[in-house]
């Protein structure tokens, strides 16, 4: 499967978009991106897993862990995932990951901004 991280905005915040598996092999490349994004001292930032089509244990450390790095350097954190990426939102219900880091369903969800 393909894997790409792709560093961009959503909904005018820094984003980082994850598409593919975040797993063992990836999950690195998501700490480079977070890393390099909080770099930049942004004032929110978050994380897409919208197209993310698989996310292992290792993948959801990585999560909590960029959760973790946020709140450290102040920076609000929200995560994208729809209910209906069942194989990832399982795995970020399962964890209760929830309780690091704000999971919304779409874009419009962050920090209550209503729109497309």
């Amino acid at each position: 499967m393909l894997f790409e991280i792709e560093r961009t905005t959503v909904l005018g915040r820094p984003a980082v978009r994850v598409r593919g598996e975040l797993d063992i092999a990836t999950a690195p490349r998501l700490a480079e991106a977070v890393d390099a994004q909080l770099a930049t001292s942004p004032s929110s930032m978050v994380i897409d897993l919208t197209e993310t089509t698989f996310m292992d244990s290792s993948g959801a450390r990585q999560l909590a862990r960029s959760a973790r790095a946020a709140t450290g350097s102040g920076v609000p954190l929200q995560v994208v995932c729809p209910q209906e990426n069942r194989p990832v939102r399982l795995v970020i219900d399962l964890l209760e990951l929830q309780a690091l880091v704000p999971v919304v369903e779409a874009a419009r969800g962050i920090d209550g901004v209503v729109g497309p």
